[in-house]
């Protein structure tokens, strides 16, 4: 048993996730293209559906590995086989003309069998009843959204594209309903919990990507210390929560909330990539550009907050705290809005965060050891 709860994040999974840096890149570039200063509401709903399904198939892959990953050369040959799919899904949407998505569906519905006949193959393995059961639930909704997302892409029509989607939103969801399965055999939470956490290091790796503008010769300044301080203090409240206010030893967990609130993590992260493009682009719409950062920092802190469920007893989430949060980003987010330029957008930003780290690890200083976060 012991061996079990000290399992470890292998090489190969290691391994795919550099796969998942190329699609964050491909996928955030939906976001960068303007019309009239804004980004249309399509090119939100798009990116939103394509970040579910690449997230998704990650976040069933690391759920398989969790329980039954054993590292085999089955194991591995499907690590591989994914890969392939996954580096040709990044590659079949066009980010300028997104109305074409029938080779995104398809080759999303194969990644799904793929998944699902991994999890046939541990029905017909396993001799525990319990684990039958989560193979049948989860090969059942692969095989769900496989069927959905192939024949839609094959119909390359309306309703062939409102299919994917319901194939694609519904299969999301649906391993909420699996608990009454799942919670027999539970997952092991500090792995999926690293797996997560560098997942979440890979997408911060895309803001880093995205804040390197500013450190040219010809741009750098006081305000690209400031951006990179705001980017560093959020990783560094991240960091915080899960590295030293989360009880790794939970009993009888399924992992689903855990997951989920990385999506509001992730979609945030996302947000705020993108927004600290828009806040320096001329082309851009100001409001928009303090809605999207705001808004991207609100999704940041939200899932952040669902995830103190999981915090050690001495760190028990504080009211304090929700409301310190709530009042200084509306107070970042009236004042951005209200004096909307380049300058004050950064050093309020930058003092809005700044303000709620410092007032989380003034809270927490007489529990937390010397060393933060190494």
């Amino acid at each position: 048993m012991q061996a079990i709860l000290n399992k470890r994040v292998s090489k190969i999974a290691l391994f795919y996730d550099l796969v998942f840096v190329y699609m964050i890149s491909k996928t955030t570039e939906i976001l960068h293209h303007l019309e009239h200063g804004l980004v249309s509401p399509t090119s939100f709903a798009l990116f939103a559906l394509i970040v579910i399904i690449f997230i998704n198939s990650w976040m069933v892959q690391t759920v398989f590995t969790n329980r039954y990953g054993i590292g085999s050369w089955a194991d591995i040959a499907f690590y591989f086989i994914d890969m392939m799919i996954l580096l040709y899904m990044s590659n079949s949407f066009d980010t300028n003309n997104l109305t074409e998505m029938k080779i995104l569906f398809i080759s999303a519905g194969l990644l799904s069998l793929t998944l699902a006949s991994h999890y046939l193959i541990n029905y017909f393995q396993t001799k525990s009843e319990i684990d039958q059961n989560i193979s049948r639930a989860f090969f059942l909704i692969l095989i769900f959204r496989s069927i959905a997302l192939i024949i839609g892409g094959l119909l390359d029509n309306i309703p062939g594209f409102v299919l994917a989607v319901i194939g694609i939103i519904f299969s999301w969801l649906m391993p909420i309903l699996t608990t009454k399965y799942t919670i027999k055999h539970p997952i092991i939470f500090p792995h999926l919990l690293e797996r997560l956490n560098l997942l979440v290091i890979i997408i911060f790796g895309e803001t880093i990507i995205g804040i390197a503008d500013y450190f040219r010769p010809n741009t750098f300044s006081l305000y690209s210390i400031l951006i990179f301080l705001t980017v560093a203090i959020l990783f560094f409240t991240y960091a915080l929560q899960f590295d030293k206010f989360t009880d790794e030893d939970q009993d009888d967990v399924t992992g689903n909330a855990l997951i989920y609130l990385h999506y509001l993590i992730i979609f945030g992260i996302s947000l705020i990539t993108v927004s600290i493009k828009f806040i320096h682009e001329t082309d851009a719409n100001s409001w928009f550009a303090v809605l999207c950062l705001y808004c991207g920092i609100s999704l940041f802190y939200l899932g952040l907050l669902f995830a103190t469920r999981y915090n050690k007893p001495q760190f028990k989430l504080r009211k304090s705290t929700i409301l310190v949060f709530l009042i200084t980003t509306l107070i970042g987010a009236i004042s951005c809005l209200i004096w909307s330029s380049f300058e004050v957008i950064t050093i309020l930003t930058f003092i809005i965060v700044a303000i709620n780290i410092c007032w989380l690890v003034h809270l927490n200083l007489p529990h937390i050891k010397k060393g933060i976060l190494l």
